[in-house]
């Protein structure tokens, strides 16, 4: 796995479903840099996001030769007693020596707040490309799915399946291929992409790569890769709500 040079922040308003890309890291292997991408006008219009407090103006680049709080906030400390149990849950091959890498396969999702983490993947050398993810909603499911997925080998074949159930909370299921049991959900802030990849692509995978048995917590229980081999065309998170909001901005150091 290559260390990621770009995540995306997404933003999730505390009293709905939907979620919003709002801001874009880059890390050059001597700068940090973040701005606010155009996602963060649409959560300002439908659910009155406010400007994070640590990056206050939404029209400036925010640049520092350490990690912000915001994002290292939601590394886990080397300190903790369990660091390297969820070291391995995460299933990194270079012994999660880098903030960046750690963040982008583990969400960087906190209790405290409404934010998650994710990488902006590139191309591998067979043409496509692997997003990585953990099977999110586990503690709704029956016993039974629990079950199921501490049965799971590395390599089976995953479903992604939209549900139409609930007109007010789109989802989209994960299931297994012997018996379709529901095994999770794919993360509600990476929905727009995967729609757009289930309607033009017949070659998207999704497979195990990890499952972590208990007393794993189950939001590390099971590790899912997601593959596809994209048009020429295509480029994933490459719409205008992954993009900067204006074409020039001033740039602050933190």
């Amino acid at each position: 796995m290559k260390t990621p040079k770009t995540l995306f922040l997404a933003w999730k308003d505390p009293i709905s479903p939907n979620w919003f890309t709002i801001g874009r890291l880059t890390f050059d292997k001597n700068i940090y840099q973040f701005v606010y991408t155009q996602g963060v006008k649409e959560a300002e219009e439908k659910c009155a996001f406010t400007p994070l407090l640590s990056f206050p103006r939404l029209n400036e680049v925010y640049t520092s030769t350490y990690l912000f709080p915001v994002f290292a906030n939601r590394v886990m400390s080397r300190s903790r007693p369990d660091y390297s149990s969820f070291i391995e849950w995460l299933d990194l091959p270079d012994g999660g020596d880098d903030p960046l890498e750690i963040l982008a396969r583990s969400g960087g999702e906190r209790v405290t707040d409404t934010f998650a983490v994710f990488p902006d993947p590139e191309v591998d050398e067979e043409g496509r490309y692997n997003l990585y993810f953990f099977s999110q909603g586990l503690r709704h499911l029956p016993r039974s799915a629990i079950d199921r997925i501490n049965q799971f080998e590395p390599g089976e074949k995953l479903w992604l399946a939209r549900e139409f159930q609930n007109p007010y909370d789109d989802r989209v299921l994960i299931s297994n291929t012997s018996d379709r049991s529901i095994v999770g959900y794919f993360p509600r802030y990476l929905l727009a992409e995967v729609f757009e990849l289930l309607r033009q692509n017949s070659n998207l995978e999704v497979r195990v790569e990890r499952v972590n048995k208990p007393p794993t917590p189950l939001q590390f229980r099971l590790l899912c890769k997601m593959s596809v081999h994209c048009r020429d065309d295509f480029r994933l998170f490459s719409s205008c709500q992954y993009q900067p909001p204006i074409a020039e901005i001033a740039v602050k150091s933190a």
